[in-house]
């Protein structure tokens, strides 16, 4: 979209401030407004925002080591708008937002998620590769009373259910035409398998793309939310006695000239192509690795349980939910690979980055992923198969012993993800929570 696209946008719907955008490395939000009678200021000069933003942890301590904060000053980073990204925000009077991209010095700065998806990108547009993204990211609806949270619907086994029952306040149709008029192509909605559990999804398309609407997808989610007395979360696991929210990405490639999806192969075996099997064998390879990315917190191990519709066993299967990569029955345009490891507070341009770099991984090195597995992979016995690092330092070590991935992300986000990360495995570490209390405080 152009600048005189954007005004006439601008003049049609009376947007009197615009919200320029970008997602952190925890895939938070942030950002400022400016008014709108600024655009061409904005679009030249951008904004400026402390570099150390890319430094804070959840509970907005700095740890050291990031390379972001004292080591460099606590200088400014410059966060310029993407004009393909402009959209109206329905929900919000006379508002338009942009994600922007960040520099520094000129520069693309090398610890945005945002630009490593989009180096990525050009890695296989270099192979005459264009990967196609999908998400199904789900979420947990809560009311507040009081000091507690309920959720927002309460009953069990309303999976795939729809109607006031399950949404009292009319949030999915809500949902749904915000999305809508925001360019987001839903697909369908439904109530997920837990309590107070919804999952939406839509359409398929250009990674970068994905990306930018599932981070636009999670904003709008927490913001409309919160306007309508709801908390909305997207952390794995909220609550002991219900199961996870996932993130599970959908790959596949296509041919840039024609279009044609290349996982397709008829002849191949269960009809797919070496390279979706290549694509496979990358993903297998480096499952571990990519963890941190795909867990990114401790309460995203929590998710990572036998007979709970998350990974455990690292093995592929068709159409098989209890394997980490499942092979979804469709064929032709719709021949895909499902990695089902993602939690749902993963960092939608990190997650779909490191996961595309492993494709990238297999391809290079004709990866094989051998036979896939048919069964109930929960069910094997234990040792038989790998599992997912279950706990947050077991990812950070997995991390660090995969040489490519660290050299395919590059220095400066390893560096500064490590860092919050290790930080966060150590507050936990020493914090006391109320589970030890419960268990010891009478007894001991």
């Amino acid at each position: 979209m152009d600048k005189k696209e954007i005004e006439v946008k601008i003049k049609e719907h009376g947007i009197d401030t615009l919200r320029i955008d970008f997602p952190d490395l925890h895939g938070v939000n942030r950002g400022k407004i400016v008014p709108a009678s600024r655009l061409d200021e904005v679009l030249e000069e951008g904004i400026n925002c402390a570099k150390p933003t890319f430094s804070l942890d959840l509970a907005y301590n700095i740890p050291p080591g990031t390379g972001t904060a004292d080591a460099v000053n606590y200088e400014d980073m410059t966060i310029i708008p993407d004009p393909e990204t402009f959209t109206i925000m329905p929900y919000q009077t006379a508002t338009a937002r942009f994600i922007g991209d960040i520099y520094a010095d000129g520069k693309p700065f090398p610890y945005a998620p945002r630009w490593l998806l989009k180096n990525v990108m050009e890695k296989f547009k270099e192979r005459n590769l264009t990967p196609v993204a999908a998400t199904e990211l789900e979420f947990f609806a809560f009311r507040q009373e009081g000091d507690a949270f309920l959720y927002y619907c309460d009953k069990p086994s309303n999976v795939y259910t729809t109607g006031p029952r399950v949404d009292p306040l009319d949030m999915l149709r809500n949902l749904q035409n915000i999305l809508l008029e925001m360019g987001i192509d839903v697909l369908y909605i439904n109530h997920e398998f837990f309590q107070g559990q919804y999952e939406i999804n839509w359409r398929h398309g250009p990674a970068l793309k994905m990306a930018d609407q599932a981070f636009t997808f999670k904003t709008v989610c927490k913001e409309f939310g919160h306007m309508n007395d709801l908390h909305i979360t997207f952390m794995g696991r909220p609550k002991d006695v219900m199961g996870g929210s996932g993130h599970h990405l959908h790959f596949s490639m296509e041919d840039p000239v024609n279009g044609d999806n290349l996982f397709f192969d008829p002849d191949g075996p269960e009809q797919m192509s070496e390279l979706m099997r290549q694509c496979i064998a990358g993903q297998m390879a480096h499952a571990k690795g990519m963890t941190l990315f795909f867990a990114p917190t401790i309460n995203s191990y929590k998710r990572f349980q036998l007979n709970n519709f998350a990974p455990y066993y690292l093995a592929w299967g068709l159409d098989n939910r209890t394997t980490y990569i499942r092979v979804p029955k469709e064929r032709k345009g719709a021949t895909r690979i499902e990695n089902r490891a993602p939690c749902a507070s993963a960092n939608p341009y990190l997650a779909l980055a490191v996961g595309l770099l492993a494709c990238l991984d297999g391809i290079d090195n004709q990866l094989d992923p051998g036979d896939y597995y048919v069964g109930d992979v929960y069910e094997e016995e234990p040792g038989k198969y790998e599992t997912v690092p279950l706990y947050i330092r077991d990812a950070i070590e997995a991390l660090e012993k995969d040489s490519y991935l660290c050299d395919a992300v590059g220095p400066h986000i390893v560096q500064n993800y490590l860092a919050l990360k290790r930080n966060e495995e150590e507050r936990f570490r020493i914090a006391v929570t109320d589970w030890e209390f419960n268990e010891y405080f009478y007894h001991l």
